[in-house]
């Protein structure tokens, strides 16, 4: 005996906000780009997918240089999105707004806004990052409060999807 229409317009419905949620929470995620502390890379109102396996995958860990999402470590309610700087176990330090990572020179050609920061020479901790914003001048990162543990990353952010005009994969 064949289920009524609206036992089966349920039903599908019911099924399709679950799968949704189970992509959304496990495979890939949508996020808004609400300020300018990725200027150029990314720029404010820019949508972004992250894939939030990614990280999960064996042997796979962040490097050098991914833009990620992770939770903000200061209030876990947010969300931020930054450039991975420094390892586990990197020693950085910043001198008159240059980044050097076990004493060399860190070549950051997506950095076109650029600052006098100067900041002491700190130890990557076990499991965590160190992260900053492409527009120095304007990002609360790292510099500020510090290490981003291995367990607050959501993923990479891998493609803008929009606008229309800047739709592309990231680096």
């Amino acid at each position: 005996m064949a289920k009524p229409w609206w036992r089966e317009t349920i039903e599908t419905v019911l099924w399709a906000v679950v799968l949704a949620l189970i992509l959304r929470t496990f495979v890939i995620q949508a996020f808004w780009i609400p300020s300018g502390s990725m200027i150029p890379t990314l720029e404010i109102g820019d949508r972004v997918l992250v894939l939030n396996f990614w990280y999960h995958l064996p042997k796979v860990e962040p490097k050098r240089g991914d833009i990620v999402v992770f939770k903000y470590p200061v209030d876990l309610r947010r969300d931020f999105v930054k450039r991975i700087i420094g390892l586990p176990g990197d020693n950085v330090e910043m001198r008159n707004g240059t980044v050097y990572v076990n004493d060399r020179e860190l070549f950051e050609p997506y950095v076109k806004n650029t600052d006098t920061y100067n900041m002491v020479a700190v130890t990557v901790p076990p499991d965590s990052y160190f992260c900053l914003g492409d527009n120095r001048p304007n990002s609360q990162d790292g510099r500020f409060w510090g290490f981003v543990p291995a367990n607050f990353m959501r993923g990479p952010a891998v493609f803008r999807y929009w606008p229309l005009n800047r739709i592309g994969l990231l680096d």
